[in-house]
């Protein structure tokens, strides 16, 4: 079979409406665009699928665990594109990005402590906290100079708080927290003496040529030692229902305190997800850059359009293929609901925590992100008649 050129692949048209897809699922019989939970509507690189093909047909699937040329391919990358030289003991592998936020939760505090928060955030943050039944503080997210910061609000930090939840790139508002930035963040942490665990799901998904991700334990020995870093291939290679990800934990105290709460309540990784995630990283490289140019003309595309319409606004997305929007000039009681009777499925801000914003995911076939904007458009000019 003759591969697809990778400048085509991803305006491939792809049926996920058979498919067992969240994503395509919500709206199913309806006509409205499916643009809201962070998974792309690409064909993954034909590698992980060629992969996935030769383990099914062996045709076997008892319990496995984590190949080590998986485990070399993750410590070459980090020190690859970071400089980050990790160890193979500091990895635990999870079968999912959320359950090690929620493990972090309940292996770094007690109930009678305190979790630091960005606001607004993605949901899971929040409700991990709420399911662990620890006290919440917020850092406010606040606009600085077209970039979406968390505050360092000495205010917001208790004499229980002993850790701080964070997210590089930051979803929702896509920035690329540099290197000032995080060694801010680590002054504050320092200061308090806060464990961090830091997000960095879409630290692959780099949109803006002047910006580098640095993970936060790479910054020095305090940054590494007071740090639990989460990584996947998920979102990158659109492989999130196979469920592969990472917790880098360079302590061994938080590593073993972080493994015995996992014991015996989060499952192994699927043997499959280790097979995607191994060709993901070994041969996805190519696709992964291609991917990056088409979402970049997505992106330019998208702040364009919506800052050219009444009553919205876009600030720059520096990475991930989530763009936060501001709605609040809006005149209706909630934007998502207006968008969605629109024939545009968005998420709602209310979600992370602002019911006056929308999330949009651009990872989609152009023609799609085109109609969806038509909609936009067309919604708002019924405003103003």
């Amino acid at each position: 079979m003759a591969e697809t050129p990778l400048n085509h692949l991803f305006e491939q048209p792809v049926d996920r409406t058979q498919s067992n897809s969240i994503k395509w699922n919500k709206y199913k019989g309806q006509d409205i665009l499916p643009m809201w939970i962070a998974d792309s509507d690409f064909k993954v690189p034909e590698a992980i699928t060629a992969a996935l093909h030769r383990h099914v047909d062996h045709g076997v699937f008892g319990y496995g665990s984590a190949p080590e040329s998986l485990t070399t391919l993750l410590v070459e990358r980090m020190a690859d594109l970071y400089q980050w030289h990790i160890e193979p003991e500091w990895i635990v592998y999870l079968p999912g990005l959320v359950c090690g936020i929620n493990l972090a939760v309940r292996s770094q505090t007690s109930p009678e402590q305190s979790v630091l928060c960005p606001s607004p955030i993605y949901p899971p943050f929040k409700s991990s906290i709420k399911l662990a039944n620890r006290q919440l503080s917020t850092l406010t997210v606040n606009l600085e100079q077209q970039r979406w910061l968390m505050s360092l609000d000495d205010g917001a930090v208790t004499p229980n708080s002993t850790l701080m939840l964070f997210c590089n790139p930051l979803n929702p508002g896509g920035t690329v927290y540099n290197k000032s930035d995080l060694e801010s963040v680590l002054a504050f942490t320092e200061k308090h003496n806060l464990t961090v665990c830091s997000d960095e799901i879409h630290s692959d998904l780099i949109l803006d040529p002047s910006c580098k991700h640095i993970p936060f334990a790479s910054l020095n020995d305090s940054a590494a030692n007071r740090s639990i870093t989460l990584i996947a291939p998920s979102k990158t290679f659109n492989i999130a229902g196979l469920g592969a990800s990472m917790a880098i934990i360079p302590n061994p105290q938080i590593r073993r305190q972080f493994i015995k709460t996992k014991a015996g309540i989060v499952p192994g990784v699927n043997v499959l997800a280790y097979t995607a995630a191994e060709a993901a990283y070994a041969h996805g490289q190519l696709w992964l850059d291609n991917q990056l140019s088409f979402l970049q003309n997505h992106k330019t595309k998208l702040e364009n359009a919506i800052n050219s319409m009444p009553y919205l606004t876009l600030h720059p997305i520096e990475g991930t293929y989530l763009a936060w929007i501001d709605a609040s000039p809006l005149p209706v009681p909630s934007p998502f609901k207006f968008f969605e009777q629109a024939g545009i499925g968005l998420s709602p801000g209310a979600d992370f925590g602002n019911s006056k914003f929308v999330r949009l995911n651009f990872a989609c076939r152009t023609e799609i992100l085109d109609e969806a904007l038509h909609r936009m458009r067309v919604a708002i000019a019924s405003l103003e008649k």
